[in-house]
C-alpha cells in the first residue's frame, strides 16, 4: 500500500473516522465531549461536525443540559448511512438480516431450502424478504456477508467443499456478486461464531483466542492480532481431523467435515461428534438420549452419573483444545455450539481443569456468550465493519 503524506486532507480524514468511531462506540456526544476525547479544539470540532452534517454522517439527535448556557446540542451518527445484509446458510434454511451502520438489526427473515436448492436463488430471496422487511432496496446494501459450513478457499472467496451443501462450489460467488449487484463476501460459519464473540461476547477487547464449535460435529477459529486465521488454503480450523490418542488415524480424507457428514473412521472428530457423544452418555446411565439432551441434562444435574459423564467428556475435548493451546498458546479459549452451550460452565470449567493435566499452560476456558443465531450475528457484524471501512474512509470527497 502506497504510503500517503500528512496533507490537510489526509488529517481531516483521520479526525473525522476517529469522531465516527467514536459516536458509534460511546453513543452520543456533545461537541465538546467529542473535542475531548479527540484531542481537537472546539474550532476543528465544529468544523468536523459541520462537514459530517452536510455529508448525511452525523445529525442531532438531542440535548444535553449544561450550566448556565444554552442545551449543548448532542451529535450521533445517522443510522441510514449504510444498509448490509448478513446470512447463515444451513441444509435446511437461509437466514438473512439486515442491519444499518451502527449495528442495529432492520429485520430478519428466514428462507426453507434443502441442501441441494440453488446457491443463487435461495440467497436472492432471503436477502429480498429481509430487504422488503426492513423497508431497505436491495440496491441499497453496502456489503452482504454470508456463512456457510465447509471450507472457504481464501484465493478465490468460494466453498470449496461443504458435505451438508453440495451446490456450493466454485462460481457461486460470482453468480451472487452478478446476481445482487452488491459486494458479497462467503465465510466459514465457525469463523463468524468467533467474530461475534470478540465483538459482543466472551471475547470482547481479546485479541488473541481459540474457540471451539461443538454441534453435530467439532470445528475450530483462531484469531490473532484481532484477525482471522484461515491458512492458506483456508482449511485452518479443521480439527477433527487431528490425530489424538484413543482414536484411530484419520487416513484417506480429502474433504471438510461437516455437521451431517457420517462420523469420521479417525481422529479427534471421532470422538467428539453427536453421535459418539451419545454414545458415551449411554455409557454413564444415559441412554436414548440425544447429545443435546445429554449434556444439557447432566450440566443442569452435574452430580453422580452425570458429573462422571461430563468427566469424560471434557476429557475427550481437552485434547483437541490442548494441542490447540500447546501450539498458539492463546490463553483464552470460548467453547460454543449447541453441544457447548448446553455444557455452559460446568462443560467449560471441567475442559480448562483436564487441559491443565495434560499441557504446560493452561489456558482460561469459558463457554460462549452470543447463543442466539451466532453465525448470522458474526455475518452483520462483518458486514457492517466492510460498511463502516467503506463510508468512514471517504468523508471529505
Amino acid at each position: 500500500m502506497a504510503r500517503r503524506p500528512g496533507t490537510p486532507r489526509l488529517l481531516r480524514e483521520l479526525n473525522d473516522r476517529a469522531a465516527l468511531e467514536l459516536l458509534i462506540g460511546e453513543g452520543p456526544l456533545t461537541r465538546a465531549q467529542i473535542g475531548d476525547r479527540t484531542g481537537l479544539s472546539k474550532v476543528t470540532a465544529s468544523q468536523l461536525l459541520a462537514r459530517l452534517e452536510e455529508r448525511g454522517l452525523v445529525e442531532v439527535v438531542g440535548e444535553q443540559a449544561g450550566g448556565r448556557g444554552p442545551n449543548a446540542a448532542l451529535y450521533g451518527v445517522v443510522p441510514s448511512a449504510a444498509f448490509v445484509a448478513g446470512l447463515e446458510v444451513g441444509p435446511d434454511a437461509v437466514i438473512a438480516g439486515i442491519a444499518d451502520i451502527t449495528g442495529a438489526e432492520r429485520a430478519r427473515a428466514t428462507v426453507a431450502l434443502d441442501g441441494g436448492a440453488d446457491p443463487v436463488a435461495s440467497v436472492h430471496a432471503a436477502v429480498a424478504k429481509a430487504s422488503l422487511l426492513a423497508k431497505v432496496p436491495v440496491a441499497q446494501l453496502h456489503a452482504c456477508v454470508i456463512g456457510t459450513p465447509g471450507v472457504v478457499d481464501p484465493r478465490t472467496g468460494d466453498v470449496r467443499f461443504a458435505f451438508d451443501l453440495p451446490a456450493w462450489h466454485e462460481g457461486v460467488l460470482a453468480g451472487l456478486r452478478d446476481d445482487l449487484g452488491r459486494p458479497v463476501l462467503i465465510e466459514n460459519d465457525v469463523n463468524l461464531v468467533a467474530v461475534a464473540e470478540r465483538a459482543r461476547g466472551a471475547a470482547r477487547d481479546v485479541e488473541d483466542f481459540a474457540l471451539v464449535w461443538i454441534d453435530r460435529g467439532i470445528g475450530l477459529a483462531v484469531m490473532m492480532g484481532d484477525r482471522l486465521h484461515r491458512g492458506v488454503s483456508g482449511g485452518a480450523g479443521e480439527i477433527g481431523y487431528l490425530p489424538v490418542p484413543g482414536a484411530a488415524l484419520p487416513e484417506g480424507v480429502t474433504e471438510s467435515v461437516t455437521y451431517k457428514q457420517p462420523a469420521l473412521a479417525g481422529g479427534f472428530g471421532s470422538l467428539v461428534s453427536a453421535d459418539a457423544v451419545a454414545a458415551l452418555a449411554a455409557e454413564h446411565g444415559m441412554p436414548g438420549k440425544s447429545a443435546l439432551e445429554a449434556v444439557a441434562d447432566a450440566a443442569a444435574d452435574d452430580t453422580g452419573a452425570s458429573a462422571a459423564f461430563l468427566d469424560a467428556l471434557a476429557t475427550r475435548l481437552a485434547l483437541g483444545v490442548a494441542a490447540v493451546n500447546i501450539v498458539l498458546d492463546l490463553g483464552l479459549v470460548v467453547v460454543t455450539g449447541a453441544l457447548g452451550a448446553a455444557g455452559g460452565t460446568p462443560l467449560a470449567r471441567r475442559i480448562e481443569h483436564a487441559v491443565a493435566r495434560i499441557s504446560p499452560t493452561r489456558p482460561n476456558v469459558v463457554p460462549g456468550r452470543v447463543t442466539t443465531t451466532p453465525v448470522l450475528q458474526g455475518a452483520l457484524d462483518t458486514a457492517v465493519a466492510h460498511a463502516r471501512e467503506e463510508v468512514f474512509s471517504t468523508t471529505t470527497d
